[in-house]
């Protein structure tokens, strides 16, 4: 392993090691508090443009493989552990976490103090940072970091999102028989892809739905036409990387599908474009929602659910004012799920697909299904 510098822009230095690809990424830090599914955080395209931080101190030990990547790449800037572990003891493992960071060139960092790291960014937020295993000065770091774009400045949805329109029909994964099941369906729907991950798809699959899955390049018009002529049922807004308020192509698009009431379901980023489209900016959180383990209470049933998570912003509670607030988050109170008043539109801020994380939220699926129904 050879040496990998890091530099935050709060002036703070720190060596580590290095088991992914070599050279120099610029991203901004976060933290998840996952236990498990490492591959899964890894190839989830909201991730694009962050270096994650890992809570879970060992990583690697279950290595990787083809059936677990919820995208066709990986897109985050870098992941930083506490102790890599390249010996595979996985049964399903076909190569290391450190073969596929080399493969999609991403750097790894290890041999280095994670909790320190979460500590910093929990009580000064999420920053920007550059890792290198090139450059260890600490001034050219800081030039390279300076004149370098700040995530909220790049749109990563141009990246991740896929170029040819195509129909998945895969749903959840079925371990007697360890490949995903194909079920039949009975409605059909449009994914926009803002970077949409693989089990979100086949929680929709597995609700009854057929996907086509389309190019953020899509316009309005080809939608609506679609569901004029009843080729599909309805439409639903994916995750996604970035800052949702640069994102004014999309946001245009989203407010002709809401006032042609195209029956709407967003997730993630899905969810804060569609409160943007309504005239409600999302706003940053500190460092953001990151893991496997936040309680969720929804407010119509008034059960607490135990949510996978992956944001940094967030709805403003403005939004009461033409939708009905279904989800809280009980560590901050924050917005999680919305219905909208007056049309058939309804989104959730938690990942009800986890991968990797609880499925208690799964049921939210069948909600949009039942509400194109209606």
């Amino acid at each position: 392993m050879q040496k990998v510098s890091l530099y935050f822009e709060n002036g703070l230095l720190l060596e580590a090691k290095s088991f992914g690809t070599e050279g120099t990424s610029v991203g901004e830090v976060v933290f998840n508090t996952s236990l498990t599914g490492y591959q899964e955080i890894v190839t989830d395209p909201s991730y694009a443009g962050q270096f994650v931080t890992f809570t879970m101190p060992e990583i690697g030990i279950v290595g990787c493989n083809e059936q677990d990547s919820e995208s066709r790449g990986a897109y985050c800037k870098g992941v930083i552990v506490r102790s890599y572990q390249d010996r595979v003891s996985n049964f399903r493992g076909q190569e290391t976490l450190a073969e596929l960071l080399k493969r999609e060139n991403i750097l790894g960092i290890t041999q280095i103090d994670t909790r320190f790291i979460t500590k910093m960014l929990r009580d000064e937020g999420a920053m920007m940072m550059v890792a290198s295993t090139e450059v260890h000065d600490i001034d050219k770091l800081k030039e390279i970091l300076s004149t370098s774009p700040r995530i909220e400045d790049i749109n990563y949805i141009e990246q991740v999102s896929t170029k040819q329109s195509y129909i998945h029909n895969e749903a959840r994964y079925n371990t007697e028989t360890f490949e995903y099941n194909k079920p039949q369906t009975t409605q059909k729907i449009i994914a926009l892809d803002f970077g949409i991950k693989r089990n979100i798809l086949n929680e929709l699959t597995h609700a009854g739905m057929e996907v086509t899955v389309v190019p953020n390049s899509i316009s309005a018009d080809e939608i609506i036409a679609k569901i004029d002529s009843k080729e599909y049922d309805g439409v639903f807004l994916s995750n996604g990387p970035g800052d949702p308020l640069i994102l004014k192509d999309e946001q245009e698009k989203i407010k002709k599908l809401i006032a042609h009431k195209v029956p709407l379901f967003g997730i993630c980023l899905g969810h804060q474009l569609l409160s943007i489209s309504h005239g409600y900016d999302t706003y940053k959180l500190k460092f953001g929602h990151h893991g496997g383990n936040h309680p969720v209470k929804n407010s119509l049933t008034g059960t607490v659910e135990i949510t996978a998570q992956n944001h940094n912003y967030n709805v403003p509670d403005s939004i009461t004012q033409i939708a009905t607030v279904t989800h809280i988050n009980l560590f901050d109170n924050t917005i999680e799920g919305l219905r909208y008043n007056d049309s058939p539109t309804m989104s959730v801020q938690h990942h009800p697909e986890a991968s990797p994380g609880p499925k208690e939220s799964a049921y939210i699926f069948g909600e949009f299904a039942k509400m194109m129904e209606r």
